[in-house]
């Protein structure tokens, strides 16, 4: 049986001679991705910003006019509301109660509901979920320090398994990464909770990996091609884990794409923060950070002798930039 290949053998692709675009796209990209945070803010979750959060179901679209009206005549402060998944499904979002007591959250879901019962037609109550405003905050703090340790473990991971500046490289490419998942869900305006931290944790990881085995790479052909230039030692190394990388991801992104479409609202979020992820991670281990090697100075040592097999595999280079 033949096997697939989406990517013939003996690929001979340039990618370091686009380096100076991709340097400029992720910038301009990074950039536009922090402004998006600073101006639209994240919409956090319950999770972070603390509250109780009722989910209803409507048979048809609801007003959102006249349902905010509706609990705001309650008096149990301010209304936030925010279609979730379909038109028809509302997020209800209200201050906690003074109280973490359970009692009294059951209280003021109870009360939503039967005014909601009142006024709308086969409304149905979907679920609820009550953080303390001390809880959100220790959530805000352990979300950050998670995504800082696993990005500074992993460089000083690079550092130490090759050299320094595959660490810098991997802790670029990372920061881009978290930043364009980051932007979108600040456009886009989705719930930002702590499914999305883990889905950034998991977008770390997918990276690193990818990354880690074009690096392995790099590093194999800078011994055994000593007197190659690095920009075609890099170009080699990621033509020949090219196959790799591109199977990799199309298998992934077609179980996202099946979670995205049957998974349900309640893991949409999720899932499209891993797509995102692992088509802006696939990018910036290809062009960004093998290229970024060169920008930060390394070099292969050619002094000494090359491997009996450089002479043959020097033929499979791409043109120089």
């Amino acid at each position: 049986m033949r096997l697939l290949k989406l990517i013939p053998d003996n690929t001979n692709i340039a990618f370091v001679r686009l380096r100076y675009w991709a340097f400029a796209l992720t910038t301009l990209l990074s950039i536009a991705a922090l402004a998006s945070v600073l101006v639209y803010r994240l919409n956090l979750g319950v999770d972070f910003v603390g509250g109780l959060m009722i989910e209803e179901k409507f048979a048809t679209e609801p007003s959102l006019d006249k349902l905010r009206t509706v609990i705001d005549d309650l008096k149990l402060g301010e209304v936030r509301l925010q279609q979730f998944g379909d038109p028809k499904t509302v997020s209800i979002r209200l201050p906690a109660p003074p109280s973490d007591d359970k009692d009294a959250v059951q209280a003021i879901v109870k009360k939503v509901q039967a005014a909601i019962d009142a006024n709308f037609t086969a409304a149905k109550f979907s679920k609820q979920d009550a953080v303390s405003g001390k809880v959100s905050n220790e959530l805000i703090l352990s979300g950050a320090i998670a995504v800082v340790l696993a990005v500074l473990g992993i460089g000083l991971f690079a550092i130490f398994r090759f050299e320094w500046q595959f660490g810098v490289s991997t802790v670029v490419a990372i920061v881009h990464d978290v930043l364009m998942t980051l932007g979108f869900f600040a456009i886009s305006q989705w719930e930002f909770d702590l499914n999305i931290v883990a889905a950034v944790l998991t977008i770390i990881g997918y990276s690193i990996n990818d990354k880690i085995v074009i690096d392995d790479r790099i590093r194999e052909n800078m011994r055994r091609y000593r007197k190659m230039e690095m920009r075609e030692i890099i170009d080699l190394s990621v033509n020949e884990t090219l196959p790799r990388t591109v199977m990799t991801s199309l298998t992934i992104l077609i179980a996202l794409a099946a979670l995205l479409i049957w998974g349900g609202h309640v893991l949409r979020g999720f899932t499209a923060a891993m797509i995102l992820g692992v088509i802006v991670g696939t990018y910036s281990s290809i062009y960004v950070s093998s290229s970024l090697l060169i920008t930060l100075g390394l070099r292969p040592d050619p002094d000494k002798p090359d491997k009996p097999s450089a002479i043959a595999g020097a033929e499979r280079v791409g043109p120089r930039a």
